[in-house]
């Protein structure tokens, strides 16, 4: 009644590429071998995971379900064997790091580069995620160090504030706020604004931005990445508000940046398992981060990463 990891790798293959001689091809195996490990499959699971019609292969509701959380399965053993290799070559490590997604475009390739500086051996993965999974991620230790715009509310993560991070406008060359060179945030009112999903936590404080000036924003789309409303900008769709350190790459060099009056705080934070003490790399990135100097970075807080 169990599922061996050399099932659940066939299994994977075929609902990859949907077909049994594609899965063959993956795998570098013939397409009978494949056919015989699916139908063992389904008979040891007494399910039907796949459906022939009109002589093409569907997954059926239930393949599906369990191809979502085979997806958990797989990534944690492609993880295994990055470390594993990463170990048997001696290279520097690897280190996992998950972040909200404004962060991934500025601040986290920042500090990456600085850090791969006097690290240069050492691997780094980085994902952009919602506060959900950050907590989920190191929660259950498939990330080592979070850095977050979120609370990352929960008993077993440590969090320190490194940061204040400050709304600023972004402009297109020739917009009529550029002779300001702060922008209070009654000056926004009529303009037509780029938005976020109202759950993230920027949404949420410019919200409160303008409920209190009692000012009803002009919406004209709503989308879920700051380096998207930037190319919306750049296109003419509107303005938008964003943290300041999302931009901190310079990738939008044609777009203006205007500060907005108004006392928003969006602090960054690091967060990692209270329970395991941080390994040496997790402490050096944590420290790289807060080291960082740059006119952009406000810093709250001094206590160094992995000391409570």
């Amino acid at each position: 009644m169990q599922m061996n990891l050399r099932q659940l790798e066939v299994f994977r293959a075929v609902m990859v590429s949907g077909s049994i001689s594609g899965a063959a091809q993956l795998l570098h195996v013939s397409q009978p071998a494949v056919s015989r490990l699916i139908a063992y499959t389904e008979q040891r699971l007494e399910l039907v995971l796949f459906e022939r019609i009109k002589g093409r292969l569907y997954a059926t509701k239930e393949a599906r379900q369990l191809f979502g959380e085979s997806e958990h399965i797989y990534q944690g053993l492609q993880r295994f064997n990055d470390l594993a290799h990463s170990l048997s070559q001696q290279a520097g490590g690897v280190l996992r790091v998950v972040c909200s997604p404004s962060l991934a475009h500025g601040l986290m390739p920042l500090t990456i580069a600085a850090f791969m500086r006097t690290h240069p051996d050492v691997r780094i993965t980085l994902a952009g995620r919602q506060v959900d999974e950050l907590v989920d991620l190191i929660t259950t230790q498939r990330a080592d160090l979070a850095v977050a715009m979120t609370p990352l509310q929960h008993p077993h993560i440590q969090v320190h504030n490194v940061f204040r991070n400050r709304v600023v406008a972004v402009l297109p060359p020739g917009h009529r706020l550029l002779r300001k060179n702060r922008i209070a945030v009654s000056d926004l009112k009529g303009e037509r604004l780029i938005g976020y999903h109202p759950d993230t936590p920027l949404e949420q404080a410019i919200q409160r931005m303008f409920d209190a000036k009692k000012i009803l924003p002009t919406r004209v789309a709503e989308v879920e990445q700051i380096h998207v409303a930037c190319a919306m900008v750049q296109l003419g769709v509107g303005i938008a508000l964003i943290d300041e350190l999302a931009v901190l790459s310079g990738a939008w060099s044609t777009l203006h940046i205007r500060p907005i009056v108004a006392p928003i705080d969006l602090q960054v934070r690091l967060g990692y398992l209270r329970s395991e003490p941080l390994s040496g790399l997790a402490q050096a990135f944590g420290q790289t981060l807060e080291q960082l100097d740059h006119p952009a970075l406000h810093r709250v807080a001094t206590t160094p990463a992995g000391k409570p």
